[in-house]
């Protein structure tokens, strides 16, 4: 292996921890009562995909992985630990149904983010025109007369932002598409 890709390994691997040890040591603490030992299963988690990392893709979208790698990693401590305590009802533990609703609102919460960070990189005036219309609910003639400019040059505008958005959260459809559904039922 190069110099250069195990550099860009590296910086992947720094970046993968940085955004996600955070979250998943309270998500963690849904199962475990004690932040050290969260801490220390997701050290875990992260040591693992450290000695597979040439094998590990680190272009892909590891975050369901990482949620669920920690996930069975507390249900195995606890497993084990159970063994060794009485008082430790596997009972008592959020069932699986918690976890696909805490891993769905992580989801929801992401995509969120993800439109905001869209919705922000747009021009000003195109980004005025969309939160005024999705936001605001105002129609396309009282945003022309509220910014004094052509109903023409707002759908214009809207166009613009749809299209961005269209092509920023592309890879984002199939969680809003699961995330609306699942309201729905």
């Amino acid at each position: 292996m190069t110099a250069a890709i195990q550099t860009n390994i590296d910086s992947k691997y720094e970046e993968l921890f940085r955004t996600y040890f955070s979250s998943l040591s309270y998500f963690a603490q849904k199962y475990i009562p004690d932040l050290d030992t969260c801490k220390e299963i997701v050290h875990n988690v992260f040591i693992n995909i450290w000695e597979k990392r040439d094998e590990f893709d680190f272009d892909k979208p590891a975050k369901s992985y990482l949620f669920t790698s920690v996930y069975n990693r507390c249900m195995n401590f606890i497993r084990d630990n159970k063994k060794f305590r009485s008082d430790v009802d596997i009972s008592d533990v959020h069932n699986y149904s918690d976890f696909s609703q805490h891993t769905d609102n992580i989801e929801a919460a992401e995509l969120e983010s993800k439109i905001w960070q869209v919705i922000n990189s747009l021009p000003e005036r195109c980004k005025e025109v969309f939160v005024l219309n999705r936001f605001e609910g105002k129609k396309y003639q009282e945003i022309a007369a509220h910014l004094n400019i052509s109903v023409k040059t707002v759908e214009t505008q809207m166009s613009k932002a749809l299209k961005t958005l269209r092509d920023h959260l592309k890879d984002y459809i199939q969680i809003l598409l699961f995330v609306l559904l699942k309201n729905l039922w």
